[in-house]
């Protein structure tokens, strides 16, 4: 079957054209696997059943050994909650960053979960509008949102230097580490979004 066969057209409902927390659907433009083929397989690359509903992991799920991994990696970065950086900040550093590389899809998914596990809604609207949180936010929030966005923008200029800063306000070393690995996490995910498919609002 060649390429031309495998795209999936263009659906005729709305991309957003902003930074938004509303719910939103993702469209592939390859075609995803079909939730009925699937194989115990590729429900072990899922990891998490539930992923079968999705396109997008549908998708990811054509390598299932790949995503097996990519899945457990994600999971013990923003589940894992035994200790390290409380959940609303990993996501808020999820959020900063696909604000940071224009992904509408996943700013939107990850500001949400933020809002629910106690982030402000204030400065998480602030953030999906500006790109920056308000002036008066928590300095560790506003912390979380620098270095998300600057191991985005020059990962080798985290340095030392950032580390200590962190330090000095207060963050531990398991947190800092949560935070890198959540800004590099979704540096990734941000990657996978944007080149294979869109976000839409839900269509009625």
């Amino acid at each position: 079957m060649n390429v031309t066969e495998q795209t999936v057209s263009q659906t005729d409902t709305q991309e957003p054209d902003r930074f938004t927390k509303a719910q939103l659907d993702w469209h592939p433009w390859l075609e995803p696997l079909e939730e009925g083929n699937l194989t115990e397989a590729h429900y072990e690359g899922l990891v998490d059943r539930a992923r079968a509903k999705s396109p997008y992991f549908r998708l990811l799920a054509r390598d299932p050994e790949i995503l097996g991994a990519r899945t457990r990696s994600d999971k013990d970065i923003f589940y894992n909650v035994a200790g390290g950086l409380p959940r609303r900040e990993r996501e808020l550093a999820a959020t900063a960053v696909s604000r940071f590389n224009g992904c509408i899809y996943c700013a939107s998914v990850h500001a949400r979960f933020s809002e629910r596990q106690g982030g402000s809604p204030a400065a998480l609207a602030a953030l999906l509008e500006t790109g920056l949180l308000p002036h008066d936010t928590d300095l560790k929030w506003q912390l979380v949102e620098e270095i998300a966005r600057r191991v985005s923008e020059t990962p080798v200029g985290f340095s030392h230097v950032h580390i200590r800063m962190l330090r000095q306000a207060g963050f531990e070393d398991a947190e800092i580490l949560d935070l890198i690995n959540a800004s590099s996490f979704f540096n990734w995910a941000n990657r996978l979004m944007l080149s294979l498919g869109y976000p839409t609002f839900p269509s009625e």
